[in-house]
């Protein structure tokens, strides 16, 4: 066996949260044997397998009684291309935001307003990661999996992802797939989305009258620097709450008393509510409990400011979903995985 298996890891260093705790057991899989090499070990000593990535969207509350994995499987490589695009397949273990900037100095575009988003590629499609008006489905191509079950890879296309707001098929089933690698279909000609204020104000901001793709990922990563706190700096897993879906109903209910409230009509009729305008409105911004805290600039990012534990965010983000509910009657989803 290859995988190597080791005893009483700390999980500092893989989650972004930085909360200090142990793993019972504790491997890397940089292949596909070595997957299931850990999938055999966890069945023969019957222990719990926990798969992570890049530990950005995960919440730790307490030491984890399991086998975890790391995907630390890397690659990129072009599948098939023509003059007009290319399918760009990348493995379970590469770094998100390198794996863009690969794809743009390769001349493909598509991936530019998911700039500096943190964790990896396998991560990605399992919650549909999106900012900026863009989102996984928008590129994907097709994914390889393995299921847990029987041990069978199976291959899905996008009508078999369920991809919704921030949720997927692989969501729903958690624990069943272990994404592997990962297909985008990029262009070879920029069809760039600026819909969004923020990205065109940098952009004039620059003097660019006439963006790139690369262009767009460099105002993109400016804008995500100034917002978002570094995770090397200060603890954090990005936004820790959805954007909340409600009626058309609720939604004038809460202009109604709070005209300033910010929302985004959808198709379907229901409003998303911008879930840092309610965090802020509600005085959490900034707030901070021991080494528990809001973000002074960013009311949906919670960080650990040196030594909070698991619990202790935990604990701080069920009181905000609690004061959120009690003053505008709307339900907060916690983005990250809970662990």
């Amino acid at each position: 066996m290859t995988l190597h298996v080791q005893s009483a890891v700390s999980l500092k260093p893989f989650n972004t949260f930085g909360v200090d705790v142990q793993a019972r057991l504790f491997a890397e899989a940089r292949n596909d044997d070595e997957v299931r090499q850990a999938l055999a070990y966890s069945a023969e000593h019957d222990m719990p397998l926990l798969v992570i990535g890049g530990g950005s969207n995960l919440l730790l509350s307490g030491d984890v009684q399991a086998l975890v994995l790391r995907m630390a499987s890397r690659g990129i490589r072009i599948v098939r291309e023509d003059c007009l695009e290319a399918i760009v397949e990348a493995e379970a273990g590469e770094p998100w935001h390198p794996f863009v900037q690969s794809c743009l100095e390769l001349g493909l575009a598509g991936l530019e307003n998911l700039s500096l988003i943190p964790g990896t590629v396998g991560a990605a499609p399992m919650q549909n990661i999106g900012a900026y008006g863009v989102e996984i489905k928008d590129v994907f191509h097709s994914l390889t999996a393995l299921d847990r079950e029987t041990g069978e890879l199976r291959e899905f296309a996008l009508q078999d992802c369920a991809f919704g707001y921030r949720d997927s098929v692989f969501k729903h089933q958690a624990g069943r797939w272990l994404i592997l690698r990962v297909r985008f279909k990029l262009s070879r000609e920029a069809n760039l989305h600026l819909e969004y204020g923020p990205v065109r104000q940098r952009l004039d901001q620059l003097g660019i009258d006439k963006p790139t793709p690369f262009d767009v990922s460099r105002a993109i990563c400016a804008i995500r620097s100034e917002k978002l706190p570094d995770p090397a700096v200060l603890g954090n897993a990005g936004s820790f709450f959805k954007n909340p879906l409600v009626a058309a109903e609720l939604f004038e209910a809460i202009k109604s008393q709070h005209p300033g409230v910010v929302g985004y009509p959808q198709a379907d009729g229901q409003v998303k509510l911008a879930a840092g305008w309610l965090i802020e409105q509600a005085g959490w911004k900034g707030y901070r409990d021991g080494d528990a805290g809001v973000h002074k600039l960013q009311s949906l990012v919670l960080v650990n400011y040196g030594h909070a534990s698991g619990l202790q965010l935990l604990n701080l983000a069920r009181r905000i979903q609690a004061d959120i509910v009690e003053r505008f009657g709307v339900e907060l989803e916690m983005e990250p995985n809970l662990y």
